[in-house]
């Protein structure tokens, strides 16, 4: 019995790295031509995040053609700061009609933003994002190399202690897709896309009505016969997701488990639900052991040991790539604990079919917005 579990584990634990073997960086390039770009921001009540996010679009390499920030009615000061950035940058800020029936507010917002441009190359960027100097002309580079739709998933930066708790939702949700040129997977922090493509796809009007519209909108390429790639952000782009707060945070992972779970390609949801049974696993047999919990095989306290800390060296060094996350996973039962708890909550809100985020309520089905 203690045999099998021990080569069930072992299983289990190299899972993990298969799984952690697809995770390529958005490789350093140089541009020949620099196309006319225009990079389009959707901002709703991100005065915190945008002052960032521009300040480093003027450190760029790469100066793009026009810098579009499309307020999404926000209830802060998020227009005037991007209005008073404008001297340094040529951004333009607008605010689109009113969000119509069956329109989420980014899809609406990137979609007024996209007619209203003029570059031939869009690059779509989420106001939290902070790209190094050298990413748009990295971004550019790989996606005249590829064609189709370019993603990166930035670097996830941490600065609060709760912030270190969602770990495993950042690692989970890589270690499920294949990551690379054509994976078909896209992330929406950071794309890139020729006009043309764009308007081959469909665009956001395509998928106007999904909470996690990036992941519809890869499909949308796909469909149309268009390449669909995605990158890690390692030293190219970063973000703090969530710096409102944990009930952020909650609220955040939840609607995107809730709405994008069942996209995920079943063998690679099959295999990170091994991986993940593992590391449960390992999350319970150390105390089990030191508090005389009830468990299954040896109860002995090396044994456990050795799993506990093999699960937390394998998170130390597979997290670098995914994020700052360092001192939580030598007590990875703790994120564990949260991973589940939001894990619930996203299946209540699958149940009640919405959601609720900054201020609007959106459908978990397939119908778009319900209020």
């Amino acid at each position: 019995m203690i045999d099998l579990l021990g080569i069930s584990l072992l299983v289990r634990w190299l899972l993990g790295w298969f799984l952690s073997l697809r995770m390529p960086l958005l490789p350093e390039a140089s541009l020949s031509q620099v196309p006319r770009v225009s990079v389009l921001i959707p901002a709703r009540n991100e005065e915190t995040t945008l002052p960032n996010l521009l300040a480093a679009l003027n450190r760029q390499s790469v100066r793009p053609l026009e810098v579009i920030v499309i307020d999404d009615h926000s209830t802060d000061r998020t227009a005037s700061i991007a209005m008073e950035c404008a001297q340094e940058l040529p951004i333009t800020v607008m605010q689109p009609p009113p969000l119509p029936q069956g329109w989420c507010g980014k899809t609406w917002a990137l979609h007024n933003g996209v007619r209203a441009s003029h570059g031939e190359v869009l690059v779509f960027l989420d106001a939290d994002t902070e790209p190094l100097p050298s990413f748009l002309e990295r971004l550019l580079a790989k996606h005249q190399t590829l064609g189709g739709l370019v993603s990166v998933q930035p670097y996830h930066r941490t600065e609060k202690p709760y912030e270190q708790l969602s770990v495993l939702f950042n690692l989970v949700g890589l270690m499920a897709v294949p990551l690379g040129q054509g994976s078909g997977v896209a992330f929406g922090p950071a794309l890139v896309t020729s006009r043309i493509d764009y308007d081959r796809s469909g665009g956001h009007a395509a998928v106007a009505g999904k909470v996690v519209e990036d992941w519809f909108l890869g499909h949308c390429y796909e469909q149309a016969g268009l390449q669909v790639s995605a990158f890690l952000g390692l030293g190219a782009i970063d973000y703090r997701m969530y710096p409102g707060g944990l009930r952020d945070m909650v609220t955040g992972f939840g609607k995107n488990f809730a709405t994008a779970a069942g996209e995920v390609r079943w063998p690679w949801m099959l295999a990170v639900l091994l991986w993940l049974s593992g590391l449960f696993w390992a999350a319970w047999c150390l105390p089990a052991s030191l508090l005389g919990w009830p468990m299954v095989g040896d109860p002995a306290l090396l044994p456990n040991a050795v799993v506990y800390g093999a699960y937390a060296l394998q998170l130390l060094l597979i997290t670098r790539r995914v994020g700052r996350f360092g001192w939580i996973n030598l007590v990875f039962p703790i994120p564990v604990l949260f991973f589940i708890g939001v894990f619930v909550l996203a299946i209540l809100n699958l149940e009640r079919g919405r959601v609720s985020w900054k201020g609007r309520t959106f459908s978990t089905r397939d119908r778009a917005r319900t209020a």
